[in-house]
């Protein structure tokens, strides 16, 4: 089964690609956990990277398309993968679509969740990530045992600079304007299944359960 995720940032994407691959055995493809990681190392490719990640921007295709059309060709996405974060618009969608052609894969499903606005700045603007192992908290829904303190290293908690107010809502604006079309782009194909990302983990991952039959 080949999936892919869409949803604004703060839509709990992550979360729910985890529960699809414990369910359904296929590896998560994640854009922005490579990105982080490649600006962690002070890769290249981090390097370029974090220009448009510190000012809320979307990274350029021209790096990111080199990141999907090297992952997809991997082994561990022959059974099938779920793409997180990718595409982010028409264009990458359509690069995309020239990769699979290429490895003989094709989409089977796409999973939109939608989240109102303001929620979503609420949800991101409380999110804390430590410095040392890259594990998430969240002062509301997942606060960790000691304040600023990492529960499985005991690193120091911070905000990320894309994790601010003023940054978020720059990100949410980038995100209707390039990546909301996509949409259409997928309801065209008739692969888009839309679900409503408000309530607990576990009651939105049923609805694209219920989706994916």
């Amino acid at each position: 089964m080949n999936l892919i995720l869409l949803g604004p940032p703060g839509a709990g994407k992550g979360t729910q690609a985890r529960m699809i691959i414990e369910r359904y055995h296929i590896p998560q493809i994640s854009t922005g956990d490579i990105l982080r990681k490649a600006v962690k190392d002070e890769t290249d490719l981090g390097r370029r990277a974090k220009t448009f990640m510190d000012q809320g921007q979307l990274v350029s295709d021209e790096v990111v398309i080199g990141i999907i059309d090297q992952r997809l060709r991997a082994s561990d996405c022959n059974p099938g993968f779920i793409l997180d974060g990718f595409p982010r618009t028409i264009g990458q969608a359509e690069a995309l679509q020239s990769i699979l052609i290429k490895i003989g894969k094709s989409i089977d499903h796409v999973i939109n969740i939608e989240v109102d606005p303001e929620e979503l700045v609420r949800r991101l603007t409380g999110r804390r990530t430590c410095k040392d192992c890259g594990a998430m908290f969240h002062q509301i829904s997942h606060p960790p045992k000691r304040e600023g303190v990492c529960d499985q290293c005991g690193g120091l908690l911070y905000q990320r600079e894309d994790d601010q107010e003023e940054t978020i809502r720059v990100r949410l604006n980038e995100y209707e304007k390039q990546t909301a079309p996509l949409s259409q782009y997928y309801q065209n194909r008739r692969v888009l299944r839309s679900v409503e990302g408000m309530g607990g983990q576990a009651q939105i991952f049923e609805r694209i359960v219920r989706q994916l039959g």
